[in-house]
């Protein structure tokens, strides 16, 4: 499993080539990744908050007006979570600065997938730290899950008596964060249906990925998948002091991955555990609503369409991406 995501990505890398209205690489740092979509339907998960934060699960379609590009569309699907299935993909930052966290991950993990889980759901686990790793392919079964989530390790390259696959030369490799979030997403969710989230424990630094973050994003939101963040960290591993990096320091970039894609960043400290915040994962996911329209406009020109969720209850907040590229569709 090791070596079908490290090939998978060396051809996802060999694919890209370069575009002529691409920007440069500081540019694109800056730019939204927003979703490109190449079907008639477009497909939108949103959560509703109220002004305390609290999830709303009891709307209805007449509550929900969808505009693309300012102009109202006309809601052709709509459905509550429980009536479609859900598929979890849980990557796990598995690198030096987790290691004292790694046994209360696994032990969260393996309690949020017994709660969560129903017949029709499915699940996978990858860990990544210098590379990435599928511990656990698609399954129903906590007990599998379970027993991948005893295969976490700090990864620490070749050597010892786990090693991982041999390494790329080039750049150091740490926490391939943004490797990890383009794989799960192209590789294993852009074939499924229903609804498919990526949930994220790290302190969201990345180190050597050879992938970007918008080109993680792009391939979460081509794949219909929205990005929760767990923002987990230990100071410790960082230095010390008040200037040290204690916390990770990539709160920004999870929010930026959770923000674009329709998610949510939790994060855990002394006062919010990490069985708390599976607990309000757990009832975000199924506080879900799922939209879907054919957009008026049907030409597909690659262009940005931006996307906005209004609600007739001024007091309450949609969180949904924010928009898509209409890209043609590929030619065979």
């Amino acid at each position: 499993m090791r070596l079908f995501f490290t090939l998978a990505l060396s051809t996802a890398l060999l694919a890209q080539g370069p575009s002529k209205n691409a920007p440069s690489q500081n540019a694109s740092d800056e730019l939204p990744a927003p979703i490109k979509v190449d079907v008639d339907v477009v497909n939108i998960l949103a959560s509703v908050r109220d002004k305390r934060g609290g999830l709303v699960g009891n709307l209805e379609q007449k509550d929900f007006t969808v505009l693309e590009d300012g102009k109202e569309q006309a809601i052709k699907y709509f459905n509550r979570e429980t009536d479609l299935p859900l598929t979890i993909g849980l990557l796990i930052d598995v690198s030096g600065s987790q290691r004292n966290l790694i046994e209360i991950e696994r032990n969260a993990a393996a309690q949020f997938f017994t709660k969560v889980l129903r017949k029709k759901d499915e699940a996978f686990l990858i860990s990544f730290g210098e590379e990435s790793e599928l511990l656990q392919d698609f399954t129903n079964s906590p007990r599998l899950l379970e027993e991948g989530l005893r295969d976490l390790r700090v990864s620490s390259g070749v050597g010892g008596l786990h090693p991982g696959p041999v390494p790329t030369a080039g750049q150091p490799r740490g926490t391939v964060l943004y490797d990890a979030v383009y794989l799960a997403a192209n590789e294993k969710l852009r074939t499924e249906v229903g609804r498919k989230v990526l949930v994220l424990i790290t302190d969201g630094v990345d180190q050597g990925s050879r992938l970007t973050r918008n080109q993680a994003v792009e391939a979460a939101q081509k794949a219909d998948a929205v990005i929760y963040s767990v923002d987990y960290s230990d100071p410790s591993a960082y230095g010390y002091g008040p200037f040290s990096l204690g916390g990770g320091g990539g709160e920004g970039e999870l929010r930026r991955m959770s923000d674009e894609t329709g998610g949510h960043v939790f994060k855990v400290d002394r006062k919010h555990t990490l069985d708390q915040v599976f607990q309000e994962l757990q009832d975000e996911m199924r506080s879900q609503y799922a939209i879907g329209y054919t957009p008026i406009n049907d030409v597909k020109d690659g262009s940005y369409r931006h996307l906005e969720i209004r609600l007739s209850n001024k007091d309450l907040k949609a969180q949904a991406r924010k928009g898509y590229y209409a890209i043609k569709p590929e030619s065979r």
